[in-house]
């Protein structure tokens, strides 16, 4: 795998999407007689402009070893490309609406956990396969990694010295860049606090932990259970100094934070006995009603829960967890019914979350559930393990955009956007 911004666009066709593809040399060029295509689900298909938007300045470029590129020949037939398939990888705020279009080799290797999406030419220029979902000032690339962050970690360390959890994303911040992390350190928005080392999912996408076999984790798990002392000196030093402050459980370095309920909720109020300012959120897969009705109780602001599709089939294919489905259901309820926030992390993935039966689940789980906020979340993950895991489609995908627009048009109070935001005490 190799990230590259590097593109040498041998033709220009000002009305035409075109191939791309990595040459040997490390080189992007546009296949010039070869239509570009996006994929959904296993199927190469065409695009029409309006499906295309400029390749932000942000995102990175990645070839995709094992997965040859392909387009369209006049004829309408595919034709494989002497070359690499191509993928973009999004800054948030963004969700792909299309794969890069690829025949796979046959090496078994998996592909690293990023959310892939097709890129093309056209115009003179890299477009790819995606809609702006929410503005993203707060996480533009160019706030975090500055030269001055070192210092800055070391300042925090100093002044909470001996606590685990800026130690951990101390790490997180220098090693690994992760940028609710580097918030702590900034002093500004939302800061994440690890909590809990243990899991009772095994996702197939967790990016914290991975089996042997697959594909390496892009960040290590916690090892370490933080005292409610810990978490409550971190909550205050962070609520008390930050605008828009928040502090979130449930990091990509750790497990499921309702795990360690009674430490997150005796953290809680002892930050709420020291001040009222700021928000505390949890990010959770839900899968522990015990466990979340503390942490509500204790005065937790708002709630984002994971899913990646309200069907049961689906959700257990991808969570392989010790819960159901119906638990998930049964903390959510509790949450609403308590003026708790809630917002669903969709893990969204082209050809298979618009699908009509997944759309019609989610649309019954609405119904029943109304949440105030959907996070389209780019699933990352390889692509062909995704769809061999996942139950087969019963029909036809009805498109990314129609998808939210489906969903929005009989939900209209349900805000559609990409990452949390802060929000008010409900009243």
């Amino acid at each position: 795998m190799k990230r590259t911004r590097t593109a040498t666009l041998l033709h220009e066709k000002k009305d035409r999407i075109t191939a791309v593809y990595a040459d040997h040399h490390g080189n992007i060029c546009d296949a010039a007689n070869l239509q570009g295509l996006g994929r959904v689900g296993t199927l190469n298909v065409s695009l029409h402009p309006d499906e295309l938007i400029p390749l932000p300045d942000s995102a990175d470029l990645m070839f995709m070893p094992s997965h040859k590129a392909v387009g369209l020949r006049m004829d309408g037939c595919e034709e494989e490309i002497n070359g690499t398939a191509v993928a973009a990888i999004l800054p948030q705020g963004y969700t792909r609406t299309h794969l890069p279009a690829f025949h796979r080799t046959d090496d078994t290797s998996l592909l690293p956990l990023y959310g892939y999406t097709a890129v093309l030419s056209y115009r003179g220029q890299l477009w790819v396969t995606a809609v702006y979902t929410d503005e993203n000032d707060k996480w533009d690339p160019s706030n975090y990694n500055g030269t001055g962050l070192k210092k800055l970690v070391r300042r925090t360390m100093k002044e909470l010295p001996h606590n685990r959890i800026v130690e951990q994303v101390g790490n997180c911040s220098l090693n690994y860049h992760c940028l609710t992390a580097q918030n702590l350190f900034y002093r500004r928005w939302e800061c994440g606090v690890p909590t809990s080392p243990a899991c009772n999912a095994n996702c197939l996408g967790c990016i914290s932990l991975q089996s042997s076999e697959c594909c390496p984790s892009p960040q290590e798990r916690i090892t370490f259970a933080p005292t409610a002392d810990e978490i409550a000196e971190v909550g205050i030093y962070h609520l008390s100094l930050a605008p828009d402050g928040i502090i979130s459980f449930g990091q990509g370095c750790e497990g499921e934070p309702s795990l360690a309920a009674d430490r997150i909720s005796d953290g809680i109020r002892k930050i709420r006995s020291v001040t009222t300012r700021g928000q505390i959120n949890m990010n959770s897969n839900a899968g522990y009603p015990e466990g979340m009705r503390k942490i509500v109780d204790a005065g937790l602001d708002s709630l984002r829960v994971s899913m990646i599709s309200a069907r049961p089939e689906s959700y257990n294919a991808y969570y392989r967890a010790s819960y159901q489905l119906d638990s998930v259901k049964e903390s959510i309820h509790y949450a609403l019914k308590h003026q708790v926030y809630v917002s669903i992390n969709l893990l969204h993935f082209p050809g298979f979350t618009d699908r009509p039966e997944e759309l019609h689940a989610w649309q019954q789980f609405f119904r029943e559930l109304p949440v105030q906020m959907i996070q389209m979340r780019n699933l990352n993950i390889d692509p062909t393990q995704f769809l061999q895991v996942m139950p087969g489609a019963e029909g036809m995908p009805v498109g990314t955009k129609n998808f939210m627009h489906l969903l929005h048009e009989e939900f209209p109070q349900l805000v559609i956007g990409s990452f949390s935001h802060y929000v008010a005490k409900m009243p």
